[in-house]
């Protein structure tokens, strides 16, 4: 059987080929800049209504002002779970898309409002949390937003010791929380389908796009290499929301990963790409959802509320 890698979209695809939106909404985490930013214009842009959530309100209403199509912002702070509680509460009609966008990278060791280590509590347990709250009101799909890096900095999650008390490294906690991306979405497609829902769960990764998201890196040599990779060899947030923007609207199978078809997919057109073996584990997914369940206190909704 062909390896993943080898499935090849159009090599032009770009957002200009995205289907009529119109009558649909979506939810982008982290809309405020980035890859968010140029998602969630070019799902505005394409028809749908779309939610910025995000947790400074100035930032990201100035951001949405800027965009054309149908918008509106809400507070959404996902390192903290008091705050996605409160959105999801707040939540009171049908989602098309759930785009977890997101993240903080490389940080120096901080913690989330609820103690986990920042990168690990953001990317991973707050979505975490967000999508079950959401998921009954979700009628399409879920894209989570992941990173080559997954293959890095120890390439599994620390189980023992997920919130790296007395191990921590900017870089490992990063990889963790990625690697965590993917192992979700495997589980969270593998429930849906025994939950014989029509919603599919997929991964998408940017390759590497000039963002401010690597200016916050915990080591000053780490942010002059970004800077410079930045600069030299980074597409822009626009390309850089291609794959995330392909998995939200294309007709892919459940659990798919897409990425750039360049060299080292870090850059190009958007296309089906592999993940690494820690990535495809359906052991450590399910362990990592139970612990997930845990430590946000947030279970999967019963099976008669999903779609």
């Amino acid at each position: 059987m062909a390896d993943t890698t080898e499935a090849r979209t159009p090599r032009k695809w770009n957002a200009t080929h995205l289907p009529d939106l119109a009558g649909r909404t979506a939810v982008v985490t982290g809309a405020n800049s980035g890859i968010g930013l140029a998602t969630a214009e070019a799902l505005a842009r394409a028809g749908a209504h779309v939610v910025f959530a995000v947790r400074d309100l100035a930032r990201g209403g100035a951001a949405a002002a800027r965009v054309a199509g149908s918008t509106e912002v809400r507070r959404l702070d996902l390192a903290d779970l008091d705050s996605v509680r409160e959105f999801a509460a707040a939540w009171d009609r049908p989602l098309d898309l759930l785009i977890n966008n997101a993240g903080v990278m490389m940080l120096p060791e901080q913690r989330t409002r609820q103690g986990f280590e920042m990168q690990f509590g953001t990317n991973h347990l707050g979505h975490f949390a967000l999508t079950n709250l959401l998921l009954p009101q979700v009628t399409d799909r879920v894209v989570t937003v992941s990173s080559g890096a997954h293959r890095v900095g120890g390439k599994r999650i620390h189980f023992e010791n997920v919130n790296l008390r007395g191990a921590y490294g900017p870089t490992r906690a990063y990889a963790q929380s990625k690697l965590a991306n993917l192992l979700f979405t495997l589980e969270l497609q593998r429930r849906l389908a025994e939950a014989g829902s029509a919603v599919r769960a997929l991964a998408a990764h940017p390759g590497w796009a000039a963002t401010n998201l690597q200016s916050h890196a915990a080591h000053p040599i780490a942010r002059l290499f970004m800077q410079a990779g930045n600069r030299f060899l980074a597409q822009d947030d626009k390309a850089g929301a291609l794959p995330t923007l392909y998995a939200a609207t294309q007709d892919l199978p459940g659990a798919a990963y897409v990425g750039p078809d360049g060299p080292a997919e870090m850059r190009g057109a958007p296309t089906l790409v592999g993940r690494s073996a820690a990535a495809s584990d359906p052991v450590a997914a399910r362990r990592l959802w139970t612990l997930s369940e845990e430590l946000t206190g947030v279970q999967w909704p019963l099976t008669a509320t999903v779609r």
